[in-house]
């Protein structure tokens, strides 16, 4: 069971993570402990990583990416894509 279905939390988003050369696994590994982030994975192509992170509004995913995702070592930039569900 997400986050969602157990408190009730609206927003999900996909963060998309370029990381310094040799750091990938590291940032990923360090992503994963965040609170508000339920998974992340090194990926192939444009960006090195994803991460989702869910929250109860768009200022706490805000909140998630800005003051625990980009301050990671070895985090060079990221694009954040909102998710909506279509259920």
């Amino acid at each position: 069971m997400s986050i969602i279905e157990k408190e009730g939390i609206i927003m999900k988003a996909y963060v998309l993570i370029n990381a310094r050369t040799g750091d990938v696994g590291a940032v990923v590994r360090q992503i994963k402990r965040v609170s508000g982030v339920v998974d992340a994975n090194i990926t192939f192509g444009p960006y090195d990583a994803v991460a989702v992170v869910e929250a109860e509004n768009i200022i706490k995913v805000g909140n998630v990416i800005h003051d625990e995702i980009h301050p990671i070592p070895g985090v060079l930039d990221t694009l954040t894509c909102l998710a909506v569900d279509t259920e």
